[in-house]
């Protein structure tokens, strides 16, 4: 089966590979980023080449985008391996009562994060006009 992902505008078929350096161009990431992010377990590279590299698969791709798209909530490395796991864990269709309760939490406490920083650019917008009649 044949699946396309489109991320940051760019098509992307599931049984493609990709080393690194198009990751990080993808993604927006810094290569020691993700070097990190493997290093303690957010995201895995689905293989590696005869030469030893890493190469990320679709999935992966849209792993680190979930994880990019946390950062500017706030969420801790902690809290987004919390939130991997689960996600891993209803993908295999093995997640607990305990864990959809999770999610359910994680997804209400990101609209709150989104309210607090939404209240906080209304203030910047203000304070930039204010600078502008001055």
């Amino acid at each position: 089966m044949r699946v396309e992902f489109k991320t940051m505008g760019i098509p992307m078929t599931n049984t493609a590979v990709m080393h690194i350096g198009e990751l990080a161009d993808r993604t927006g990431l810094s290569l020691r980023t993700i070097r990190h992010y493997d290093e303690i377990g957010l995201v895995k590279p689905s293989g590696r080449s005869d030469g030893g590299f890493r190469e990320y698969s679709a999935s992966d791709l849209g792993r680190l985008m979930l994880i990019r798209r946390m950062k500017p909530l706030g969420y801790s490395l902690e809290q987004m391996a919390e939130l991997l796991s689960v996600i891993d864990a209803r993908a295999a269709g093995e997640s607990s009562p305990e864990e959809e309760e999770s999610l359910a939490r994680f997804r209400a406490d990101a609209d709150t994060r989104r309210a607090k920083l939404a209240a906080q650019l209304e203030m910047a917008d203000e304070f930039i006009e204010e600078l502008a009649t001055r």
